[in-house]
């Protein structure tokens, strides 16, 4: 439940569904997850071979200094224990500040006037956001500082939230939509390509695998409480690979109702909200129907969040119990009931940090958090590798075993989340320093978007045209 619980597959294809579609458009997102889907999986199940070997907390660093053998094993290990630090700790900045954002986009639903307008330039804006995210970022830190007879509950809200999440979007969703705007063809969904980056078609078909592979990240989560799990070399391995497994299953039909449920790109690239699926509950649903559906998707991060924490937490502690981070013998203490307080406090400390660069500018705490999804799936890629060049055929005969299938998986495992390595480091290179008027900008959706209806508009004019049009 830990893995699947950080993964909040709902949430997060609906996070990242409107990103994905600037990318190649509906037939490249859903194309892309197919693969990703399959991957993933066999990714998945790589490292759950190696976590029923060795089922200790802050598993994957010891993972890969395992794999790496004895000469070489401790340097590797040093390496993943930060890479995994860093990851884990912005992915739970990042999951709050997206919170923030459903919470905020209200503003737009309801036509509420805000000083400055509704947007990221505006520095009043940001500091609201800051503020809301670090509030957030203290309630699921003071869950996780619960005994754990209290905090069982937590993983039991996170079962009946993906529910309820999930039912209300395959049932509810679709109604709205038959009864408002209406659904989009097949021909849309499967075959529709759209440019939103300005990059060549090959490259920008590439970055929907950003959004794909990001909703499947994070189902090495309960490796990371191995310790605190029963019979752990089967069950932390399993709950590994079923939480990827099960996830993409779900994300997969997920992102083929999406696309036939939204509203036609222009539309869509308009909507004036920090988080644009908050808009579109309420183009399907009215506002009161996405009232709802705002609050489950609010408390299935916070509860995901929450759930990040803790195995970011025991992650953190391992890795401070092997004294690897500066202020291990701090880091490294558990309290009476044997948890690891500090290594909480550490991850909100750090998280809250990473916070506060929303408040110079978006960029830098967009970038950086990004930038944070690099190291787990370059991890991912490590491993794998480390196995078939160090320690081949150490970790096959492991209670939890892809037999045969070992060596296969584990190339599979490295070739795939290279490529995603290399397509990540570009994406976030290229959206960072390549300036807005030349990628990616309002005005440019808008000017893609006439040319593709054959509309003849003068350039200055695009942009606002849209996006009155879609506000009203």
């Amino acid at each position: 439940m830990a893995s699947f619980g950080s993964l909040y597959v709902v949430g997060g294809a609906r996070i990242l569904y409107s990103v994905g579609i600037y990318s190649g458009g509906p037939a490249a997102l859903w194309s892309s997850m197919l693969i990703t889907l399959v991957l993933m999986t066999i990714t998945a199940a790589s490292l759950a071979e190696i976590c029923s070997s060795i089922p200790l907390s802050g598993s994957i660093y010891v993972w890969a200094a395992e794999a790496g053998g004895k000469k070489y094993g401790r340097f590797f290990g040093f390496v993943v224990a930060f890479w995994s630090t860093t990851a884990w700790t912005s992915f739970v900045a990042s999951n709050t500040q997206a919170t923030t954002n459903f919470m905020l986009s209200e503003l737009s639903v309801f036509n509420v006037a805000f000083p400055g307008g509704i947007d990221y330039d505006n520095v009043k804006f940001r500091a609201v956001v800051w503020i809301c995210s670090e509030l957030f970022l203290l309630v699921t830190i003071l869950s996780n500082l619960l005994s754990p007879k209290n905090f069982s509950w937590i993983f039991k809200a996170s079962a009946f939230i993906i529910a309820l999440d999930f039912l209300l979007t395959v049932i509810w969703l679709p109604i709205g939509v038959s009864k408002t705007y209406g659904f989009q063809n097949a021909k849309f969904v499967f075959t529709e390509v759209y440019n939103g980056t300005g990059a060549s078609s090959g490259w920008n078909w590439c970055l929907s695998f950003l959004s794909t592979s990001g909703v499947l990240t994070g189902w090495d989560a309960s490796g990371h409480i191995a310790e605190e799990t029963k019979n752990a070399s089967l069950v932390a391995a399993r709950g590994m690979f079923w939480s990827a497994a099960c996830s993409g299953i779900l994300a997969f039909p997920l992102l083929i109702l999406f696309l036939f449920c939204s509203p036609d790109l222009d539309t869509l690239f308009g909507l004036d909200a920090p988080q644009p699926f908050v808009n579109i509950y309420s183009l399907a649903l009215g506002r009161g129907g996405q009232v709802v559906m705002t609050l489950v998707a609010i408390v299935g991060l916070i509860i995901n969040t929450s759930l990040a924490i803790t195995a970011a937490s025991r992650l953190v502690f391992a890795i401070a119990r092997d004294g690897i981070l500066p202020g291990s013998k701090w880091i490294g203490k558990v309290d009476k009931n044997g948890q690891p307080k500090n290594a909480i406090i550490f991850i909100g400390i750090i998280s809250a940090i990473l916070l506060l660069t929303i408040l110079p500018s978006t960029v830098a705490f967009t970038s950086l958090v990004s930038a944070g999804a690099v190291p787990t799936i370059a991890a991912y890629a490590l491993i794998p590798l480390l196995r078939m060049v160090f320690t081949p055929g150490d970790f096959a005969n492991a209670k939890w075993s892809c037999g045969s299938f070992s060596k296969l998986f584990c190339i599979i495992a490295f070739v795939f989340n290279m490529i995603f390595g290399a397509v990540t480091i570009m994406g976030i290179v290229s959206w960072f320093v390549i300036p807005e008027e030349q990628w990616l900008s309002a005005r440019a959706v808008g000017r893609v978007l006439d040319a593709t209806e054959g509309k003849d508009v003068e350039e200055n004019n695009v942009a606002p045209a849209a996006h009155t049009s879609a506000r009203e």
